[in-house]
């Protein structure tokens, strides 16, 4: 991914179903990188028309697409070859993309515009004030995300995206039905995602063994993966259903 997080100096409260969790490192924040004249045009010319609109204000998903699809939210899309692979496979579906790294927004601005891709829209925020300050309870009908930094040293572990207080927050926002997909050639960082998700009492592992299941058809297998998987690295995919707990929340 194009993305990393890093330690902050102070610790906010994300409100996750009235209750108000501590969270210590943002998911994600900007980094520098270097933009090609491709990329800059199509931040400056293209954004406007798949942008999401000014940071702070709540989406109207309906009003956002101009019309009532189901909308998947991907967050962390690194250059953007998947994303728009599946919008363009599944246009039933609306796609919502969250990045922060310019170039990876600037190379799928791109691929939008030469695919005419229409059900496409990027936002560049954080995944937690996204998801905590611009978008409504239960109106996802996905979430994606694919190969988030595994922070493989055990001091870097509380950087992890993947941990309870952003499992309920995701959980939050999802309808009932909705599917949680991740994905990560990293088999310790699966296994912590695993134990993660086995503790919300607001998901259940699609997977009949409890573990990682097959690749979807939706997701496809991207530059990155392949050559993992050439370095003894295979991915596994981890999906689990929202449900309603029992006695509501």
């Amino acid at each position: 991914m194009a993305l990393i997080m890093t330690k902050q100096p102070q610790q906010p409260e994300i409100a996750v179903g009235g209750h108000a969790a501590r969270r210590p490192v943002r998911s994600f924040v900007r980094r520098a990188g270097r933009l090609t004249d491709g990329q800059k045009r199509a931040l400056h010319d293209l954004l406007p028309r798949y942008g999401a609109g000014e940071s702070g204000h709540a989406l109207d998903l309906a009003r956002l697409f101009g019309n009532d699809q189901p909308v998947i939210l991907e967050i962390g899309f690194g250059n953007g070859d998947a994303t728009w692979r599946m919008a363009q496979a599944h246009p039933e579906h609306n796609f919502l993309g969250a990045e922060v790294h310019q170039p990876g927004i600037g190379r799928l601005l791109l691929a939008l515009e030469r695919e005419g891709i229409e059900n496409v829209r990027v936002v560049c925020a954080d995944a937690v004030e996204l998801l905590r300050d611009r978008i409504a309870e239960s109106a996802l009908d996905g979430v994606r995300i694919f190969f988030p930094d595994p922070w493989p040293k055990k001091r870097h572990h509380k950087r992890r995206m993947i941990n309870p207080e952003f499992v309920e927050l995701l959980a939050s926002r999802m309808k009932t039905g909705a599917i949680l997909h991740l994905a990560t050639d990293w088999a310790p960082y699966a296994e912590h995602m695993l134990n993660v998700l086995r503790g919300s009492r607001n998901f259940d592992n699609l997977a009949k063994a409890g573990g990682g299941s097959p690749r979807p058809e939706w997701r496809p297998r991207t530059k990155y993966e392949q050559r993992g998987e050439r370095l003894g690295h295979p991915v596994i995919d981890l999906l689990f259903r929202r449900v309603a707990p029992a006695g509501g929340g």
